[in-house]
């Protein structure tokens, strides 16, 4: 959005402005980013960043995870200024509601997962740990309601 922002020979406040009146008036640019306040509703970094203790390269995983925090941040930043909005899904509280009921469930499995892969991958792996492995991807899935 920067680049966008700040194209040359065009003013910043009128780039934002015509992100804004698209937002309110297409509604295809309008789904767009309502599925991306969704992600980003769903998105938990610390829990990503338990996932990217799997990388044992200390200083890739630290360099692809800020990478990742920086364009989440980013990406949270924008959208609060087109739409107007800080909170996540401040346009649609059913959902919010019912994300919400669902990490209390979801977070222990995104735990025992990122558990089964550390085993998995340090050679312990057997068929059960295997198994385990797919079925906390799939209850992760099912619990984010698409595909995880």
């Amino acid at each position: 959005m920067e680049s966008f922002l700040k194209a040359p020979g065009q003013d910043p406040k009128a780039q934002l402005a015509l992100l804004q009146k698209m937002y309110r008036q297409w509604p295809f640019f309008r789904t767009l980013l309502s599925n991306m306040d969704m992600v980003l509703a769903k998105s938990d970094l610390a829990l990503a960043s338990r996932y990217s203790e799997l990388v044992a390269d200390a200083r890739l995983r630290k360099k692809v995870f800020g990478a990742i925090e920086t364009e989440w941040q980013r990406t949270a930043d924008a959208l609060a200024r087109i739409t107007g909005e800080r909170q996540r899904l401040a346009g649609n509280t059913a959902l919010a509601r019912s994300i919400r009921h669902r990490f209390p469930y979801i977070d222990p499995l995104h735990h025992l997962q990122v558990e089964l892969v550390r085993r998995w991958r340090a050679g312990q792996g057997d068929e059960r740990v295997q198994t385990g492995i797919h079925i906390s991807i799939n209850g992760i899935a099912a619990g984010l309601r698409n595909t995880g």
